[in-house]
């Protein structure tokens, strides 16, 4: 029985397999940062990624907190159910999808806890809610449906007070289900999270962390303090070498496995004074174009009347290209970093793959607005207007890199003054 749960008609597992859309377990803290981001128009000035330790058990946790809005009881429940999204009709914001809380906390971990607390205005009072949704639960339990166990207290002077939505009883059962199920054992533990929040923010716990196939832990806390890394297939020693030695190929290295380098570069523009923070230190924002010499931008414009393109003629993406200024190194380096409304989409996306050296070491970015998103932020959906994109920016690249490039090997130059006389600039 649900009792006086706030409960969803969709099966626990459906949990499990949507979580799964996140092929990248770094593509899951993307979509957590971008609901931060979103809420710089809302006072936010930071969001702050850790790890905590259970005091039940001892294991590793993951703390995503900013000091945003917060939500009020009733935007608690939207974000906890399930496909509802309030960003679809708010312009300019990147978290457009409504699965996107729940698919990225389930893709770390089993668990979630949510503290939010919304300062007052428009003559309403503050306001302070605990919601959790938990795999665990409601595979330990056998639910049918997906229970949501939420608390809910309003600011009265001085005080915070119970906000009972239907009756004493069911208050007492959500909180029951709370202290057993998450990593706080009393109310009193509970109403401690707020402590960090001070007067408006969101503060999410996510728990039992998912493990590899090996057993470890997914997610590696040990290899860098100052880091989260993920273990397996996108970790590479060779390029962790490789990126210490050769420092504007660093991201491209390191992107896959590092949390840190993936989210320097995840964002084309940060908002004025926001700050990432991960694990005590702030995320410095990187420019790719940073990396690149011998620039050139080539302005694009998609067809009209392609797919959805509008007729307007200010949709354009200008294409800033370069050769890595490492590219003597004749590393393996390529591609373009696309981005969609600020957010990186496609980083180094190799789109010319020949045999042979010809395209190594150029790079690229652009932000293309008109092409659309897949579900997951991590690709485009399949239209013309991204098949269009594509054969273009495979011609830009043929035509830089011929331009350019004469028989002779980089290696035989030390410096980038040196490399740009191999070429022959032509802006």
């Amino acid at each position: 029985m649900t009792g006086g749960m706030d409960h969803v008609r969709v099966h626990p597992r459906f949990l499990h397999s949507n979580a799964t859309s996140h092929k990248w377990v770094l593509g899951a803290f993307a979509e957590l940062l971008d609901n931060s981001l979103d809420e710089v128009c809302n006072g936010a000035t930071y969001v702050n990624i850790d790890m905590l330790r259970n005091k039940k058990d001892g294991n590793k946790m993951l703390l995503i907190e900013d000091n945003g809005g917060g939500m009020d009881p009733d935007k608690m429940r939207q974000c906890m159910s399930l496909g509802y999204s309030l960003k679809s009709k708010v312009a300019d914001t990147i978290g457009q999808y409504g699965n996107g809380f729940k698919t990225s906390t389930m893709r770390l971990g089993a668990d979630v806890i949510v503290f939010s607390r919304c300062s007052a205005k428009d003559g309403k009072s503050s306001t302070q809610s605990i919601g959790l949704l938990s795999y665990t639960f409601l595979r330990s339990t056998g639910k049918e449906d997906i229970v949501v166990p939420m608390l809910d207290y309003q600011k009265d002077g001085r005080e915070w007070k119970k906000i009972i939505r239907s009756s004493p009883a069911d208050w007492n059962t959500n909180a029951d289900a709370v202290f057993q199920w998450s990593p706080f054992s009393s109310e009193a533990s509970l109403l401690k999270q707020f402590d960090h929040i001070k007067d408006q923010g969101t503060r999410i716990i996510i728990y039992n962390l998912w493990d590899d196939d090996q057993g470890q832990l997914e997610l590696d806390f040990e290899a860098d303090e100052e880091d989260i890394q993920i273990r397996g297939v996108n970790r590479d020693e060779k390029n962790i070498r490789m990126a210490n030695i050769y420092p504007n190929c660093r991201h491209y290295l390191t992107y896959k496995h590092s949390l840190r380098s993936y989210a320097s570069i995840l964002y084309l523009r940060i908002p004025p004074g926001f700050r990432m923070i991960l694990r005590g230190k702030d995320i410095q924002h990187h420019n790719i174009v940073n990396d690149m010499m011998i620039v050139n931008e080539i302005t694009y414009r998609p067809q009209p009347g392609a797919d959805k393109v509008s007729q307007d003629s200010n949709i354009v993406a200008v294409v800033t290209m370069g050769f890595v200024k490492d590219a003597r190194a004749h590393i393996d380096v390529q591609g373009y970093n696309v981005y969609h409304k600020n957010r990186l989409i496609k980083p180094f996306w190799r789109l010319w793959n020949v045999a042979g050296s010809s395209g190594r070491g150029v790079i690229g970015v652009l932000e293309a607005n008109f092409v659309e998103p897949a579900h997951d932020k991590q690709g485009f959906e399949r239209t013309i207007v991204l098949s269009r994109l594509e054969a273009r920016l495979i011609q830009m690249q043929k035509n830089y890199w011929y331009a350019r490039h004469r028989p002779c090997g980089l290696s035989n130059y030390d410096s980038p003054s040196q490399i740009s006389n191999l070429y022959h600039f032509r802006p």
